[in-house]
């Protein structure tokens, strides 16, 4: 390259600089958006919408705020078609362009395409399953749950870290193989639940039940042992009784900040902290708000939590991040000399430019909850009204697209025998 050439090329950096330090930040541009989703969902999606559908270094992370969005709205079909779309990009995106790489290092690493941390690419089928589940499709979710668990191998064969394990995941598909009636693959995935989760208090009766439905005798008889505190119940044989299961999602996620003593780099602030405590109220028949005769009641249980494993995830990448960054302090040191030989006051501005544009990259899946909890509750087959509460406030949220009563916060469902029937509710405060 000639020297004008070189001139122009590094002249172009600057100006890319520039606009890049100038240029709204992902926070940014979603923020109104997140914002919206507890108000008004509809015009939360409406205004995602065209963020996903452009082509792009950033259109992945996009396409996952789009479809969480369309999920809390209720509208399931869309939010399943965004889900798979972000799915196939997902795995298209292994590759970076040298140029890319390269402008990634003089600049930030917001130049480079965004891939997806593997947790989130975990949880793409997760969040894909709920949609399927609160249609009602079963085998659909079950495909998203075998997903999951092909994911969970590749990890495992390449020496990723057990934090992307998903005992989530490995309990829905126990549900459902349990509510499909095979009850040897129900027991096979209670038990890697367990192994991944064994302080999940459900899953001592979830084992023991599973053992004798599986037809597992020496199974049972050590679980019994191990838990005897499990009292074996007479409905586990009864035919007329089915299951009510609300999968709770509750809250936001930790999100991207800049690292107050090093901007260069990302840290995640809790936005909603700890687990909620929450629990699900059964009514028979018509629901009135002086109703007092309950079916059941149940509290539910935290399974997975989403601070706990982005926040591992970004602090176990922490060290990639500052070789990147260091290489990129070098390779600007040596563009900014380069042009200073040809030109002091232009190299000194390239150097500042350079430095300035270079900022944390603060994209990610801004839209995920805080955490799951699920809460299970044995009826009678039959007809019931389900009411939510979470730290003593009935939850009203989610219920776009659900078959509802005349009264705010409560579903209307359908339970039969040996059965589950999927409630999905998402809290957005």
């Amino acid at each position: 390259m000639n020297s004008l050439k070189r001139v122009s090329a590094i002249t172009l950096w600057i100006a890319t600089a520039l606009v890049a330090t100038g240029c709204a930040n992902y926070q940014v541009k979603v923020d109104e958006s997140r914002r919206l989703l507890a108000s008004n969902p509809e015009l939360a999606c409406e205004k995602l919408k065209p963020l996903a559908l452009e082509e792009g270094r950033d259109q992945l992370v996009y396409l996952l705020d789009y479809a969480t969005a369309l999920q809390a709205a209720g509208r399931y079909e869309d939010s399943i078609k965004v889900f798979l779309q972000a799915e196939k990009l997902s795995e298209l995106i292994d590759y970076h362009s040298i140029s890319k790489v390269a402008t990634s290092l003089a600049l930030s690493e917001e130049m480079v395409q965004y891939k997806g941390e593997d947790f989130e690419k975990v949880l793409i089928n997760n969040m894909n399953a709920m949609n399927f589940l609160a249609l009602g499709q079963l085998e659909e979710a079950l495909v998203e749950v075998r997903r999951v668990n092909e994911k969970l191998y590749k990890l495992q064969a390449d020496g990723k870290k057990d934090f992307n394990q998903s005992p989530l995941a490995f309990y829905l598909g126990a549900m459902i193989w349990e509510s499909d009636r095979k009850y040897d693959d129900a027991y096979i995935a209670y038990k890697k639940a367990y192994d991944v989760l064994p302080s999940y208090r459900p899953l001592r009766e979830d084992l023991i039940r599973a053992g004798i439905r599986a037809q597992r005798p020496e199974e049972v008889e050590k679980w019994k042992k191990q838990f005897p505190e499990v009292v074996i119940k007479p409905e586990w044989r009864d035919r007329t009784m089915g299951e009510i299961v609300v999968v709770y999602m509750h809250g936001w996620g930790p999100r991207k900040q800049p690292r107050p003593e090093s901007p260069r780099f990302p840290h995640l602030v809790s936005v909603t902290r700890g687990f909620p405590s929450f629990s699900v109220s059964v009514y028979p028949g018509e629901y009135s708000p002086e109703q007092t005769k309950m079916t059941s009641y149940a509290s539910g249980f935290p399974i997975y939590s989403v601070d706990d494993v982005a926040i591992k995830a970004l602090e176990g990448d922490y060290a990639r991040l500052v070789g990147s960054r260091l290489a990129g302090i070098a390779t600007k040191a040596v563009l900014a000399e380069q042009l200073r030989q040809k030109d002091n006051a232009l190299g000194q501005l390239a150097w500042i430019a350079m430095n300035l544009a270079d900022r944390a990259d603060l994209r990610q899946w801004s839209t995920l909850p805080s955490s799951f909890s699920i809460a299970r509750i044995p009826v009678k087959a039959g007809q019931y009204n389900v009411r939510m509460e979470s730290n003593g406030v009935i939850v009203r949220e989610g219920m776009d697209g659900e078959q509802r009563t005349p009264f705010a916060g409560v579903r209307s469902v359908t339970v039969k025998g040996l059965q589950k029937t999927f409630l999905i509710w998402r809290r957005l405060h």
